[in-house]
């Protein structure tokens, strides 16, 4: 057999998604040495950016759309909307510069000086001959500094946003730089209207030629599905793999948005698009798959599963004629998964980092973090540690089903990777970094001089005390988002978050001691949360940014889902204030976001907490009352004003009381301060985080804690 696995668009830009990498690496193993012959996997998100993103696609898009932009222009017009006709028409009319000029755009985003060049650079941001869009302009306007060539990478990020606007309004009205057709996805009732997106004008003439060219040459193809704004592309890739190879290849659907949002379907007009949907991790289920089907022939052919009398785990089959239910559990098999997610390493071989554009559109350094820099990502485990947060979707596997893999051969695998492809930062994609093979990460990557740079997301809580963050940043790690969700005890008592604020403030204060950033989600809009409640945590979190513990963050609206803790407990009559909404008609294909009462009288809030969150990560109006955001009346905040203060000098007593009294294990020290230099007085000194420190030769090891003695946890 052949396999081949694809990662349809669209997704991240910067890098590869990395499911491919994990089933590449599957079935590459040697139990499947007999049975497969080769295994490709294709990036096509990153092929259809450079398909459409090149002096080809622009030309070839102008050529379809000039005529509509015109018109619309027109419209809009009569309409006295004047900016959307005069950006229109400027696009039309500047077409032949946004022609020249796209290839060295995208150079420069690939940071290619070969094909861009300072010299270009330079006339692109201060040229009088170069193509420019709403975007830029309210860039350039906006600039706090003289304009240089630094701001290159910037300005051609915002030209790439505003080419994607001008695609949105006359060419294809599903079209984003980051999702596509993912609002006709979650909206549609009917499997009839959601296909559409499969035939939406960016897939017909950009995608499907580069299908065209592809060598499919494969007996299974494996599609990955992580978002609703790829279940577009993906049905085009599934539909197309099968009229072209007909009963020669199965083609199965998996990933984040199958597993969360096609888990109940029986949609039977899915088997035009697939054979199979693969729930949760997968492995399991196409081991299952192979041993079955390869028994009588070394042939494959998928029209024998129409007759076939058995089911496969985690694997619902969508034949012609019926649709074949997955089996649920099998403990050999869970067995089996269980030992390949602890051992399975990456394989990033197919990949060409060196293709993805590193987008700038945001001046925050812990924003950047996702859209600037070719990371590779990776797991530390599989599931959360904790998994028990009400709102999180803890029933299912990629939450509850906790797994840990082997650090060290994880931290080895990377290094070679990062040696091959010339990427040496790591984004781990957990759902918590658990914190003890942090520690063992950094340890690691300090023995091999800390090659690595990593970030990923973490639980805040107590582990991470000034020795654990000190050891991690000299380990590599430069970032971490974790979620706060609700900034006032009796919120994280509520969503069961298994933590406190005094726990909270202190993992902040020692990560921003050792210069690592830090990212917090928030929610608002809990079906228990009364004004005063969002008030308070808004408070409490201005305060973070005044006392410097954030460098960004970001509200997102609660939404209840089917696979929540907090529904399952509703279901047991646990929750009676929680009153879900069941008898609706919901989308065909996003059933787990569920309507609760009084879900929408938060909705007035959300600009107002963006905007607030906007001026407070640029530190902007960090004094200002946080009720004075709002044009409407909200309650006075009954948060202290030095609540955060009060806490965080707590934290420093505790943390200096840990240096001076804690008994040092030998076999825990680690030095991780410069080399000590004797003086003449008796003293010696040393560097340690860019700080001029000095001791008494006989002083106890308590006077360097802190300043370069860590000791491991």
């Amino acid at each position: 057999m052949n396999v081949l696995i694809i990662q349809p668009p669209i997704a991240q830009l910067n890098t590869s998604y990395p499911s491919g990498a994990y089933l590449s690496s599957f079935f590459k193993r040697d139990e499947f040495k007999n049975k497969i012959q080769n295994v490709r996997w294709l990036d096509l998100n990153i092929e259809l950016f450079h398909s459409i993103f090149s002096k080809d696609g622009i030309t070839k898009l102008f050529d379809l759309c000039q005529k509509n932009a015109l018109k619309i222009a027109d419209e809009s017009e009569k309409k006295g909307d004047k900016a959307t006709s005069f950006n229109l028409r400027r696009y039309v009319c500047t077409k032949k510069l946004w022609i020249e000029w796209i290839d060295s755009i995208v150079a420069i985003l690939l940071n290619d000086d070969k094909k861009s060049g300072f010299e270009n650079a330079h006339r692109f941001v201060f040229g009088a001959h170069v193509p420019r869009g709403n975007r830029m302009e309210n860039f350039l306007q906006n600039l706090d500094h003289d304009i240089s060539t630094d701001d290159a990478r910037s300005l051609a990020s915002f030209a790439l946003a505003d080419l994607a606007d001008f695609i949105n309004i006359a060419f294809d009205s599903n079209f984003s730089l980051v999702r596509y057709a993912e609002s006709l996805t979650v909206s549609e009732s009917t499997f009839d209207e959601i296909k559409k997106g499969a035939d939406s004008p960016i897939l017909k003439e950009y995608y499907i030629p580069i299908l065209e060219k592809l060598n499919l040459n494969c007996d299974l193809c494996l599609i990955s599905v992580p978002f609703a704004g790829t279940f577009a592309a993906a049905l085009a890739t599934g539909r197309f793999v099968k009229q072209r190879l007909k009963d020669k290849v199965f083609v199965s659907f998996g990933g984040g948005f199958v597993n969360t949002e096609l888990r109940d379907t029986n949609e039977h007009q899915l088997n035009e698009f697939c054979d199979a949907l693969s729930f949760d991790r997968g492995y399991g289920g196409y081991f299952e798959f192979l041993q079955k089907l390869n028994k009588e022939s070394q042939y494959f052919d998928s029209s024998k599963i129409e007759y076939c009398d058995f089911d496969f785990y985690k694997l619902r089959i969508f034949t012609k004629s019926k649709i074949i239910k997955e089996k649920e559990s099998d403990k050999e098999i869970q067995d089996y998964e269980e030992k390949i997610t602890r051992t399975l390493l990456p394989d990033f071989s197919d990949i060409d980092f060196s293709r993805y554009p590193r987008l700038l559109d945001d001046t925050n350094p812990m924003h950047r973090l996702w859209s600037d820099g070719a990371w590779i990502k990776v797991y530390m485990a599989h599931g959360c540690y904790w998994h028990k947060c009400a709102f999180c979707d803890v029933t299912l596997d990629y939450v509850k089903s906790y797994c840990p893999t082997n650090i060290y051969a994880l931290y080895e695998s990377l290094l070679k990777t990062a040696k091959e492809k010339g990427v040496f930062g790591i984004h781990f994609v957990d759902e918590a970094m658990p914190p003890a093979m942090m520690v063992q990460f950094a340890i690691e990557n300090i023995k091999h001089g800390s090659p690595l740079t990593w970030w990923g997301n973490v639980r805040f809580e107590k582990y991470f005390t000034r020795d654990v963050t000190d050891i991690l940043a000299a380990g590599g790690l430069i970032g971490v988002s974790a979620g706060l969700e609700s900034a006032t005890g009796n919120g994280l008592t509520a969503i069961h978050k298994g933590t406190d604020l005094h726990s909270i403030v202190s993992s902040c204060c020692a990560f921003k001691e050792s210069g690592i950033l830090v990212h917090a989600y928030m929610i608002y809009g809990y079906w228990w949360e009364k004004p005063q409640d969002l008030i308070n945590s808004m408070e409490t979190l201005r305060q973070f940014y005044k006392n410097g513990l954030l460098d960004s963050c970001f509200w997102h609206k609660f939404v209840l889902t089917r696979h929540s803790r907090i529904f399952d407990e509703w279901k047991r009559g646990l929750v009676p204030d929680l009153k879900p909404i069941l008898n609706e008609n919901l989308p065909l294909f996003t059933k787990n976001g569920l309507r609760f009462e009084g879900e929408k009288k938060s909705n007035k809030y959300g600009r107002f907490l963006d905007y607030s969150l906007d001026r407070w990560m640029h530190a902007e109006d960090l004094d200002l009352p946080v009720q004075k955001y709002f044009d409407f009346a909200v309650p006075k905040p009954t948060v202290p004003k030095d609540f955060i203060e009060k806490i965080i000098e707590n934290y420093e007593i505790e943390r200096d009381l840990q240096f001076k009294n804690v008994p040092i294990d030998k076999n825990k020290k680690i030095w991780l301060g410069g080399e000590k230099i004797n003086l003449q007085n008796g003293k010696v000194q040393w560097f340690y985080m860019g700080e001029l420190y000095e001791a008494n030769k006989n002083a106890t090891e308590s006077d360097f804690r802190g300043k370069g003695l860590c000791v491991l946890p």
